[in-house]
């Protein structure tokens, strides 16, 4: 029988789903196990540690982890970012910028500051136009997973935090409105701003009109079906899945449909969405998944000294636009200058939403797409890892975030993974 392994273990990893599958249900165990132990010895956030498992995964050349993201990875991590943008979308009253619309102000400058900043500084570098529009527009998505999975561990509450997931959530639809719009015109440098736009408005147009069929069918759906139980979070998760799968091919965002499906359905449940329990698991796993994958791409970048050099300069622009930006129009919108500041360091990790944009201008224009991510995956890598950090300190510092409380700690009827919003 020992003779014959060699021969089993040849044909089992023969091309097949065999040690793909072997590698990444050791990846996963690996990085939760990290994951909890960052938090529970070292204090700092789970993330961290997924994060680091993926990139030394990423260097280590696993099967599953090869630049760009394609087949059953790009499909969980589509999947992950539109649970995700679900949760973050539910969590958006819309009513509450009608009692304070200056945080719209607040935000559309925060996003033109920062894609101004950012292209100037490019050019500034020496890169061609096409690429630095692509560049400045990942610029401007903030990472609401990052922020979600950060204020979840600490048990967060509070306006920096409110705040915070506000405007991370409408730069992100800002930065998918145009980017989706953009890989349309990636290779025409002759693209006018009145195309762009009417390009972005189409976007938008079937992205929402799709998002409020998941809305309308969830809606119908919890009229007669109990939102805490099992069944509820199969159909939820299935309609996000099959609303999302429906946008691309009518020239719609399929992260953009789950968002703004959560958007509606928040203005149509005005009190507190409150996540099932087995959704909150299901959404976890995927949560570590995400991470794993983001970081196992990122780390696949060159890091010559010119892209080292790049990399930093857009970070640091990036970092001052949205300080600057909200520090100059926090007048009037319900917080303190600090406090506004303080939300500006929670903006700054950059994470999956920002990893599909680059593959998807990849895979629109390779000879584009490959200059994009030369600069933008080592920048995705650096603010998801220091990012995370930062986010915990900011909520500290605001006085906003509790102690974190390892999940072992917790009663058993505690631990329901899900996030109340």
């Amino acid at each position: 029988m020992t003779e014959n392994l060699p021969a089993v273990w040849a044909n089992w990893t023969h091309p097949s789903p065999g040690l793909p599958v072997l590698e990444w249900a050791l990846v996963l165990a690996v990085a939760a196990l990290v994951g909890h132990l960052a938090q529970r010895y070292a204090r700092i956030p789970k993330i961290v540690g997924y994060a680091a498992v993926g990139a030394i995964t990423g260097m280590a050349g696993f099967t599953g982890a090869a630049w760009p993201l394609q087949g059953i990875g790009l499909f969980l991590l589509e999947l992950g970012i539109a649970v995700v943008l679900f949760e973050a979308g539910a969590r958006l009253p819309l009513r509450w910028f009608r009692h304070n619309p200056m945080v719209l102000v607040q935000s559309a400058a925060e996003s033109l500051l920062t894609f101004v900043a950012a292209f100037a500084a490019l050019r500034w570098l020496g890169l061609d136009v096409p690429v630095v529009r692509a560049l400045a527009v990942i610029a401007v998505a903030a990472s609401p997973a990052v922020l979600m999975r950060v204020v979840s561990d600490l048990r967060a509450s509070g306006p920096v935090t409110d705040r915070a997931i506000a405007l991370t959530t409408l730069n992100t639809l800002y930065a998918l409105t145009i980017g989706t719009a953009m890989l349309r015109s990636i290779d025409r440098a002759d693209a006018t701003l009145v195309a762009s736009m009417a390009a972005s408005a189409s976007v938008l147009g079937v992205s929402l009109l799709i998002g409020a069929v998941l809305a309308g069918l969830l809606t119908a759906a919890l009229r007669f079906m109990n939102p805490t139980s099992e069944d509820t979070t199969i159909v939820t998760l299935a309609l996000i899945v099959a609303c999302a799968a429906l946008a691309p091919p009518f020239g719609g965002s399929a992260p953009l449909v789950a968002l703004l499906g959560g958007i509606l359905l928040k203005q149509i449940h005005p009190r507190p969405w409150v996540w099932p329990r087995q959704l909150g698991t299901a959404a976890s796993m995927l949560t570590i998944l995400m991470f794993v994958l983001v970081s196992s791409m990122a780390a696949q970048a060159d890091w010559t000294i010119g892209i080292t050099w790049a990399t930093l300069v857009l970070i640091v622009v990036r970092a001052l636009a949205k300080m600057i930006s909200l520090g100059a129009t926090g007048l009037g919108t319900g917080i303190s200058l600090k406090k506004s500041l303080w939300v500006s360091g929670a903006l700054v990790p950059m994470s999956s939403v920002a990893l599909l944009l680059t593959s998807q201008f990849v895979a629109a224009s390779h000879t584009i797409g490959s200059q994009v991510a030369n600069i933008a995956l080592p920048v995705i890598l650096v603010t998801e890892l220091l990012g995370a950090v930062l986010v915990t300190a900011v909520l500290y510092r605001a006085g906003e975030a509790g102690k974190p409380r390892p999940e072992a700690d917790l009663p058993a009827g505690d631990r329901s993974g899900g996030n109340a919003s």
